[in-house]
């Protein structure tokens, strides 16, 4: 187990675990987002990041694929039916669609190829934990109600009756873009620069749209309020 102390800077640095089985990149990577004003823990296997998680909150995780024992998609999955709602960024030798799909399907936020420049890593975490900073309040966002529920773009919350209903920060992103435009029809390109996955490909939008209908709808497979147009997009329809 290995953990970087607290920088002397006057709001406390954000922070990230990262979790890979080569000792090289863990050195590199948390020497790397140290020097960019991170604080860094970091562990080797899945297992030592789960006994790491009871009793530290990172910011985001850092997660290797292939790894000895339980992998990266299988901790990612086991972490968001937990209720851990923070960024994941998925890391990983595998660069096939289909791989980077399934990352996403288990709940990982971004995909990042090996090998891999540190600096288009730390660019990724710092797009993924901006998301999680509310919008301005001059941008008169508002509250999007979806039944029961109420989406508070301003914030990035959504709520029922009973309470808080955990997003991952890619679920916030879909949301908070589809009402900001209610009603409107918004194609697969469209969302996806704006949800910061354009790179992985439209299908990740697919993902992220089945993964959030989960927590929307009564029917997933019949939406009453987020709905596919044939050739089009997606768009979000509120009401009672």
């Amino acid at each position: 187990m290995e953990e970087s102390k607290d920088r002397p800077d006057d709001e406390k640095p954000l922070h990230i675990l990262v979790v890979d089985d080569d000792e090289r990149l863990r050195k590199l990577l948390k020497r790397y987002l140290c020097e960019n004003g991170f604080r860094i823990s970091s562990a080797e296997s899945a297992k030592e990041a789960r006994d790491m998680l009871k009793f530290l909150q990172p910011d985001a995780i850092v997660l290797d694929v292939c790894m000895p024992g339980e992998d990266g998609v299988e901790l990612t999955y086991a972490l968001r039916e937990e209720g851990k709602d923070l960024p994941i960024i998925l890391l990983t030798a595998r660069g096939e669609p289909e791989d980077r799909i399934a990352g996403l399907e288990a709940g990982a936020d971004d995909y990042l190829g090996k090998p891999f420049e540190p600096k288009e890593l730390l660019l990724r975490l710092k797009a993924q934990l901006r998301r999680l900073k509310p919008p301005s309040p001059t941008d008169n966002l508002r509250v999007v109600k979806l039944g029961e529920l109420e989406f508070d773009p301003v914030r990035g919350l959504l709520s029922g009756k009973e309470g808080i209903i955990h997003l991952t920060g890619g679920e916030i992103a879909l949301l908070t873009v589809l009402a900001r435009r209610p009603n409107e029809i918004l194609s697969r390109e469209d969302i996806a620069q704006n949800t910061g996955v354009e790179e992985i490909g439209e299908r990740a939008v697919d993902v992220q749209v089945t993964r959030l209908r989960r927590r929307i709808e009564n029917d997933p497979k019949q939406p009453r309020f987020l709905h596919t147009v044939r050739g089009r997009g997606y768009v979000l329809k509120p009401g009672y």
